[in-house]
Order: structure tokens, then sequence, then C-alpha cells
């Protein structure tokens, strides 16, 4: 008589090919790592063992020995909160769904300011309660200005540019 197969048995189990893709997947995020600046590295859970390994790594110009060291790095990242750090690099990756959804609302933060009236700029210093009214009044005005005698917004540029910086700077990415 043949026994039945059980596949409850393995339910919980990965394959070989699964767990390899994903040891890849943490060596890819090391990688990315490496690129980040270290004040942006500094506000990531990581363990003193891998931030000592991100900063070794521009030592390493040889590629097998870049090869090798990224494996390091991939292995000590297993015992690393993966989903904080990807949480920070997808905010700060421009191909990202998440990235650019937070540009087109600065934007539109930054399109209502200029159209809007002293209720828009409230609104936005509610959101924003390290803004600086004076300032942002006064860019406001001057893109005003240059919108109405069609001259190029610079000042358009630096509302945004700023909007831009206090939205890093309260996500924690400054």
């Amino acid at each position: 008589m043949v026994d039945s197969y059980d596949d409850s048995l393995y339910e919980g189990e990965k394959s070989k090919s699964q767990v390899k893709r994903e040891l890849h997947a943490l060596v890819d995020l090391g990688e990315r790592l490496t690129t980040l600046k270290p004040d942006l590295l500094a506000k990531l859970p990581l363990t003193d063992a891998l931030r000592r390994a991100l900063a070794d790594a521009p030592k390493h110009t040889a590629n097998i020995a870049r090869k090798r060291h990224l494996q390091f790095i991939g292995k000590l990242m297993r015992d690393q909160d993966t989903s904080a750090i990807l949480v920070l690099l997808d905010q700060l990756d421009a191909s990202t769904r998440q990235y650019n959804e937070r540009f087109h609302n600065l934007e539109r933060w930054r399109d209502r300011l200029i159209a809007g009236d002293d209720g828009t700029l409230e609104k936005f210093v509610i959101d924003y309660p390290a803004a600086d009214r004076q300032q942002l009044r006064s860019l406001i005005r001057q893109a005003q200005h240059e919108l109405a005698h069609n001259k190029p917004p610079a000042s358009s540029r630096k509302i945004f540019k700023y909007i831009r910086e206090l939205d890093e700077t309260q996500r924690g990415l400054r």
C-alpha cells in the first residue's frame, strides 16, 4: 500500500531557490546602503558591525574584493530590520512611486500657495509647523509678481526648494 504524500509537512519551509533569492536581495540592499551619505546611515537602525562594514566599503576597489565585501554586508543584513531600511530608501529613491507621490504633493502645495490666500498658508503651517511664515509670504509675493510680469519662475523654484527641505526635515531625512 502506498502512503499518501502530505504537503502540509513542507508548507513553512522555503525552497533553496527562494532562500537564494532572499539572500541576493539582502546583498543588493546592502549595496544600496553603501551609496548613502553617513548622516542618512546614522538615522537607520543598524548594528555596529554593519555600520563599520558600510564605512569600509569604499576602501575595496578591486572587483573581487568589492564583491566579497558586499557578500559580507549581505550576511550582516540578515540581522537587520529590513522593513525600516526599505521605508527610508523608498523615500529617497527617485524611481519609487512613494517618492514621486511625495514630490507631486509638494508641487501641489507650491501651486496652491502661489495661487492662494492666507488661509492656504495657514493650512500649510499646520502641516509643517517649522515653516517660517515671513519667509514664505515674501517668496509667495515674489512668485506672484514674477507670474504677473511673465518673468522666469525663480521664486517659485525657491518656494519648492524650501518646502522640500521642510518636508525632508519633518520626515527625518535631513
